[in-house]
């Protein structure tokens, strides 16, 4: 009940909307508009729950929480607003993770699909800067932005919080990726065990080589260190399968090769399908794996199947 009243809190005020049949406002977080998603890392004793958000407008300049000026987001946020000169306040989403017993931990994404890519690589430079991380940026674009690879920048996240471990987000979209190119890019950051990470790829995709639709890679960066700590790959399942059923499959057998029971990670998709498995498609949209000495660090993204139609996606031409 704690965790409940606490995300009722940190919700925007549509969260109170009676749900129609479609979206007032659509939302970039799902293909159907809908503006938030489930998610569990399943690493460690106990899964770590997460809930994103879009904030649909409502607070583009708030922090999710009364935490002043926090370790990042105090110094940052205006760039990311049209009083920086962008085209558009950038579109926000907060999330909400927690591993019990464990302290909540808040995150905070600025979407830049919208803009120009001169103004997203503007923005974030400018940010990077300012947190100290120019060194970092630098050294990440030169590992990661070489001829022969199509991606973008597509979001800029940091930690909300004020602890030395706060990490800052770069999350790039690629376009028409092999495992071996988001290999490649996952690799731009120090703890990165390719050969395990190519190994969880493959289980996901079944044995082929494509990275399927829009793979994501992200880089995380924290404070002192001159190049990028970490990096987490996503894989779009729906690209990459022929339904949920086999989507929850191929996860499970991942979650066991990573020495972890993947019971209960059947039992929370068999909860949220809208039916059968073995008729449903897109409820589990993407699995991200981060191979940085942690076993089981692996996070499934469930998204809802809330309206009937699918959007057109954003043109990030």
């Amino acid at each position: 009940m704690r965790t409940t009243r606490m995300l009722r809190g940190l919700l925007p005020s549509w969260s109170g909307d009676v749900i129609g049949p479609k979206p007032a406002r659509p939302s970039y977080v799902a293909g159907d508009g809908f503006p938030a998603e489930l998610s569990v890392n399943w690493s460690g004793d106990h899964p770590e729950l997460r809930v994103l958000f879009d904030t649909l407008g409502e607070d583009d300049a708030d922090s999710p929480v009364d935490t002043g000026e926090t370790r990042y987001w105090g110094r940052i946020h205006e760039l990311f607003t049209t009083r920086a000169g962008r085209p558009s306040t950038a579109p926000l989403w907060h999330s909400v993770a927690w591993r019990p017993p464990a302290r909540i931990v808040h995150k905070s994404y600025f979407g830049l699909y919208e803009w120009p890519l001169s103004h997203r690589y503007a923005a974030v430079g400018e940010a990077m800067d300012r947190l100290g991380l120019t060194a970092a940026w630098d050294d990440a674009r030169r590992r990661v932005e070489i001829p022969g690879g199509e991606r973008e920048i597509e979001f800029f996240a940091v930690d909300v919080a004020d602890g030395a471990d706060a990490r800052v987000k770069i999350y790039y979209r690629n376009h028409d990726a092999d495992l071996a190119e988001v290999n490649r890019v996952a690799a731009a950051a120090r703890r990165h065990d390719a050969e395990s990470a190519l190994s969880a790829y493959r289980t996901l995709t079944g044995g082929r080589e494509s990275a399927g639709d829009a793979a994501l890679s992200c880089l995380a960066f924290r404070s002192g260190l001159d190049r990028a700590a970490e990096s987490t790959t996503y894989l779009r399942l729906p690209s990459l399968t022929g339904g949920d059923a086999e989507a929850v499959d191929r996860t499970a057998e991942l979650l066991r090769g990573e020495g972890v029971d993947p019971g209960r990670f059947r039992a929370l998709a068999a909860a949220l399908a809208p039916g059968p498995l073995a008729a449903s498609r897109g409820l589990l949209e993407l699995v991200s794996h981060r191979a940085a000495g942690r076993r089981g660090d692996v996070t499934t993204y469930f998204r809802f199947p809330v309206f009937d139609q699918t959007l057109a996606t954003v043109d990030l031409a």
